[in-house]
């Protein structure tokens, strides 16, 4: 199996590591800055969702110095609570465990491009992907299984919606559907603003009938109904 090249192999080398750098401040902040010492992970969480909005914006609509300082930003976060997690008194772990943790996941995840596998099309990469998933997470007993809640509504109804569809359970087509991305856009746009007129709550209305989907899904695989979606 092909492995990732080393630092020793990347002729980019300048003999500096700067992830090291970043994730050797991030322990001396930890060690010397009386607020971070305060944050724990669940602390640290609002400015994980903030952090990741803000380079939303930056890709979206922002020049590409942005983008790379709101993924320094980003990067940031990570460094923060792996060096949380290495102080833990019971099951530590620091950046090195997670980075190995995730180039083992992508090397099993990319068998076509490290174990000899072939893929054509964006469409065989993706069963490949979902069959090396689906190993790793043999305990899972239902597609539904590992979707967060805490989603955005909308972001979770379309994530909900293409795991039912994968089960049988089909969403009803709208009585019209716009005719490009910007136009339903404006049609989405159009919906928030009149439940905002009739003081009805968009989002939850929305997480209301994903949980119902949710349900349906569940049923059809012969487990539970979603429980846990809040409004």
């Amino acid at each position: 199996m092909a492995l990732p090249p080393t630092r020793e192999d990347d002729p980019r080398d300048d003999l500096t590591d700067p992830l090291r750098d970043a994730a050797d401040t991030m322990r001396a902040v930890r060690d010397r800055c009386v607020w971070t010492q305060r944050i724990d992970h669940r602390a640290l969480v609002p400015y994980l969702v903030e952090e990741s909005a803000e380079l939303i914006d930056a890709i979206e609509a922002g020049s590409r110095a942005e983008v790379r300082e709101e993924l320094g930003d980003l990067l940031w976060q990570v460094l923060f609570h792996a060096e949380i997690a290495s102080r833990d008194a019971e099951d530590p772990f620091g950046i090195d465990e997670v980075a190995r943790g995730l180039t083992d996941k992508m090397v099993r995840r990319h068998p076509h491009v490290f174990a000899g596998e072939t893929a054509r099309t964006p469409e065989e990469v993706l069963e490949l992907w979902n069959a090396a998933k689906a190993e790793e997470k043999s305990d899972r007993t239902s597609v539904l299984d590992g979707v967060s809640e805490r989603m955005p509504a909308l972001a979770l109804a379309q994530k909900v919606s293409g795991k039912a569809r994968g089960v049988g359970v089909e969403v009803p087509d709208p009585v019209s559907m716009p005719d490009s991305e910007e136009e339903l856009g404006e049609l989405l746009l159009s919906l928030a603003a009149e439940a905002r007129r009739r003081g009805w709550d968009a989002e939850g209305a929305l997480r209301a009938r994903v949980r119902g989907l949710g349900d349906r899904v569940r049923a059809a695989e012969g487990g539970a109904g979603l429980a846990g979606l809040e409004q």
